[in-house]
C-alpha cells in the first residue's frame, strides 16, 4: 500500500489558478519511467493532481465541500491498480472514489466483423463515485451496491479517462458492470461488444416503463426478473466498450450492429415476479430494523 501526502489546499489552489500547460509538456519520457508507485506505471501523484485540476474535478470537489482530499495507491496486484480518492483523510467512510483500473489487449471472439483484431484498452473492473457527507433517505433509497449517494460527476470522470486513454494511445475503454443498473447507465457512453447483451439489457428497460429506475435495478438485483419461460434472470458482465478507434466506432454505428441489437431488443420478454420482490424487500426491511 503506497501513502501519498494529503493535498494541501493552499498548493491546490495555486496549481488550479496557475495556466495549464500543454500535455506534451507534463507527460514528458513517459515511456522511461514505468513503475508501480505510479498510476498505470506512468503517472505521479503530481501528474495525476494536474489532470484532476484540468478536468475541473477539485472545484467540482470544492463546490461539495468535499476538502482537502487525500489519496492512496495500491499497486499489490499490479498491473491491476486500485486507487483511491477521500476526503480529509484515508478512512472507509470518508472514500469518494474508489478505481481498480488496469491496461490490457483484447481480442474479440467469434465476431463476424471484428474478426481477430486485437485492441489495447483501459480497463475497469471496479469503480465507485460516492458523497460521504450524504445518506439516503425513504424518498431517495440505495441502489443495489450504494453505500452513499454519488457525486453526479460520472460525465467529467469519463472525461477524464478518456483523456489519459488518448494520452496513452489505447482503442477505447472498457468496463465490465458489476450490477444490471451500472450497465444501464454506461449504455449512455457504452456499447456492449455483443450486440445480443446491447439488446437485453435495452428490452429489459424497455419491457417495463411504468417501472422506474431505482425499481427495476432492485428487480433484476433481487433475482425478481423472469424471463419469458418463467426462468429466473440473473445479471451476467460482459465487455461494455466506450471507443475511441475508427475501427470500433464504425462497428458500433455499423448497420449490423445496429439491427442485431434491435432484432434482439423486439425478441425478447421479460415478466415482474412482484411477489418475489414484495418477499424480498420485507425481508431486507427487517433486518434493517435489526441493525
Amino acid at each position: 500500500m503506497i501513502r501519498m501526502k494529503k493535498t494541501d489546499p493552499e498548493g491546490s489552489h495555486n496549481l488550479r489558478e496557475a495556466p495549464l500547460v500543454d500535455e506534451r509538456d507534463i507527460f514528458t519520457d513517459l515511456s522511461l519511467r514505468k513503475g508501480t508507485s505510479l498510476l498505470l506505471g506512468r503517472y505521479s501523484l503530481s501528474e495525476v493532481i494536474v489532470v484532476l485540476s484540468k478536468k475541473n474535478f477539485f472545484r467540482e470537489a470544492r463546490k461539495r465541500e468535499l476538502w482537502p482530499l487525500d489519496y492512496n495507491l495500491d499497486s499489490s496486484e499490479f498491473p491491476l491498480q486500485r486507487f483511491q480518492i477521500f476526503y480529509r483523510e484515508k478512512k472507509p467512510e470518508n472514500l469518494i472514489v474508489d478505481l481498480k483500473i488496469k491496461e490490457g489487449t483484447f481480442r474479440p471472439k467469434d465476431n463476424e466483423i471484428l474478426g481477430s483484431s486485437e485492441f489495447d484498452f483501459l480497463i475497469f473492473e471496479w469503480l465507485t463515485l460516492q458523497n460521504p457527507l450524504l445518506s439516503f433517505s425513504k424518498k431517495k433509497p440505495a441502489l443495489p451496491g450504494q453505500e452513499h449517494p454519488g457525486l453526479g460527476l460520472g460525465k467529467k470522470v469519463l472525461d477524464i479517462f478518456v483523456y489519459l486513454a488518448r494520452l496513452t494511445k489505447k482503442d477505447g475503454l472498457m468496463a465490465f458492470p458489476a450490477y444490471f443498473h451500472n450497465a444501464l447507465l454506461f449504455s449512455r457512453y457504452f456499447h456492449f461488444l455483443n450486440p445480443e447483451k446491447q439488446g437485453e439489457i435495452l428490452a429489459v428497460r424497455k419491457s417495463f416503463p411504468q417501472v422506474s429506475f431505482k425499481q427495476l435495478a432492485w428487480i433484476v438485483y433481487l433475482n425478481c426478473l423472469r424471463w419469458k419461460n418463467n426462468k429466473i434472470y440473473e445479471w451476467k458482465a460482459e465487455e461494455q466498450i466506450n471507443p475511441l478507434n475508427k475501427t470500433l466506432k464504425a462497428y458500433f454505428d455499423s448497420k449490423y450492429y445496429k439491427k442485431k441489437v434491435k432484432q434482439i431488443q423486439e425478441k425478447l420478454q421479460f415478466t415482474i415476479d412482484w411477489e418475489c420482490l414484495w418477499k424480498k424487500a420485507s425481508s431486507i426491511a427487517e433486518e434493517a430494523k435489526q441493525c
